[in-house]
């Protein structure tokens, strides 16, 4: 077993809304919270906290408390976080559900967590009220934030004049949020995050990211993903930082936000990552307000992660969790001078993780000096969830009885205890015998300037023997002749070992991937069935 390299934090024994909202000083109150990118509109600390307490007051009047489900569907503009922190104040429990979610699987995840109330925005209340109506939320309850007839508005339930209840729970006990993560199997299963957990992971986050009031961050990364929702949302609060929403990805926007409002710190995936260290573009605008990067929630590659600092001309830093810890475990810290890119840094303060042998389920000792074997990473501490939601079978397959949930992430250790991801443990191609991770494929890959962007999976040969498929998306106004399957098998075939290599070329349009940017695998294996 090992732990974080840095002393253990003290963690409140409060909700979310106490620890973000209860210190706020006088001279924080004027102080810019949210911005939003696209008009400019700016709120207060003092204006967010008030509104949030209104909110409050509005649903707990109306019924909704400790006992209540809400779900938030929406993109990440100003108003989420009024909602968002305004339930957890009443005491009610949050259900985000992803933005790109059709009627049908919205439907399926309000059933799923029991929520009774839906909020969103006029341009998703096609597939809102159709799931409403399948699961039986009436129209009073489906609150279209930005307005529409026949529902209730943000702005009726801020001007209601309800005061904000009094509420009591055990914050290590009374769920805050059940995002929805389908794990290391299966379907999307209810994680059960508690106000500790998210409190928890904010604290052991704090003092390796070191992200200051006179900061601005980007908020690109989904709110309804629970990456956006602490690393970003929360964590910009505690420190007082200011955020600018971003409601979804477009390059020009993106990069136009960065220049107009001198954002600083920047939270990407790596898709992000390969477009700003790649595209044209991004020469036409003035990043120099950036001075830190930090990519999450996909393996980003070492030498991806160089040209992306090369090019901004700033630290890049790469952090490691699940949904199912909040979701940090691991993080490059900012002021870190010898840990890679390519690793995703050092345990987080508080918890505990240990290396098992994936085949043998032998424990994997961290060495003196140099790297580790490779093995399955289990960790443990105050930010891991308490279960799955109405799946007891399923919590147990991945919380074990000491406490360490099982990631299905196949990583090595330093002896200096800085941690590098290999591969999921279900992605991992198994050709010959030999183990081949996917993530190391497609950074090689990246690395083609004929190549905008890869996956790679496994598919059986005509021996029957798994072997690694490329999916390739041509660089637009790539230079020379247009790339083919033989020059990208070629390309790989000199660069790694034998077995390694590039069996079959797909050349397809665009990646499939989640909102929080992780490639989806079995799509592409559905398309090569």
């Amino acid at each position: 077993m090992f732990s974080s390299p840095f002393p253990a934090v003290e963690i409140p024994d409060v909700s979310l809304y106490e620890y973000l909202f209860g210190g706020l000083q006088e001279a924080d109150l004027d102080r810019v919270a949210v911005v939003d990118g696209s008009s400019g509109a700016e709120t207060s600390y003092r204006e967010l906290r008030d509104r949030i307490n209104a909110l409050a007051g509005a649903v707990a009047a109306q019924g909704l408390g400790i006992h209540g489900v809400a779900a938030i569907l929406c993109p990440n503009i100003p108003a989420f976080t009024v909602v968002f922190h305004g339930l957890l104040r009443a005491g009610a429990t949050v259900t985000p559900v992803n933005s790109l979610y059709t009627a049908e699987e919205i439907a399926k995840q309000l059933t799923d967590a029991g929520a009774s109330w839906l909020f969103t925005i006029s341009a998703l209340l096609p597939a809102a009220r159709e799931a409403a109506g399948q699961v039986g939320i009436p129209a009073e309850r489906l609150v279209v934030l930005d307005g529409a007839e026949g529902h209730p508005s943000l702005t009726e339930l801020l001007t209601s004049g309800a005061p904000a209840p009094d509420v009591s729970f055990d914050p290590a006990t009374h769920l805050a949020v059940l995002p929805y993560s389908s794990g290391t199997t299966g379907r999307p299963k209810g994680v059960m995050l508690s106000h500790r957990n998210l409190v928890a992971n904010v604290e052991q986050s704090r003092g390796l990211l070191k992200v200051r009031p006179d900061d601005r961050l980007l908020a690109l990364l989904p709110f309804f993903h629970i990456y956006g929702l602490t690393v970003l949302l929360n964590l910009a609060l505690r420190e007082r930082a200011r955020l600018v929403t971003i409601p979804k990805f477009d390059l020009a926007e993106f990069l136009r936000m960065v220049q107009d409002h001198k954002c600083s710190y920047l939270f990407i995936a790596p898709p992000v990552a390969v477009a700003l260290s790649k595209h044209p573009l991004v020469a036409d605008y003035d990043l120099s307000s950036v001075h830190t990067t930090l990519s999450g929630a996909a393996p980003l590659d070492g030498e991806l992660g160089a040209r992306l600092a090369e090019r901004l001309g700033c630290r890049v830093l790469q952090g490691y969790g699940m949904t199912e810890m909040s979701p940090v475990s691991h993080l490059i810290p900012v002021d870190a001078t010898d840990v890679p890119v390519s690793s995703v840094g050092y345990t987080v303060p508080n918890m505990d993780c240990r290396l098992v042998d994936p085949a043998t389920g032998e424990e994997i000792e961290v060495p003196a000096e140099g790297t580790s074997a490779p093995g399955h990473l289990l960790c443990r501490g105050p930010n891991v969830m308490l279960g799955y939601l109405n799946r007891p079978e399923e919590t147990a397959d991945t919380l074990d009885a000491d406490g360490f949930l099982h990631t299905g992430d196949i990583a090595t250790v330093r002896a200096d205890g800085v941690v590098s991801i290999v591969d999921r443990l279900k992605e991992l191609i198994k050709y010959k015998g030999y183990q081949i991770a996917p993530a190391e494929l497609e950074a090689l890959l990246l690395t083609h300037p004929g190549i905008a962007d890869a996956a790679v999976v496994g598919t059986p040969d005509a021996d029957g023997q798994e072997v690694p498929m490329a999916f390739v998306v041509r660089q637009p106004n790539a230079e020379g002749e247009l790339l083919d399957e033989a020059g990208v098998e070629e390309f790989v075939a000199a660069r790694v070992a034998p077995f390694k290599k590039i069996r079959r070329v797909e050349f397809i349009d665009a990646v499939p991937k989640s909102s929080s940017g992780k490639i989806l695998r079995r799509m592409l294996k559905a398309v090569d069935a």
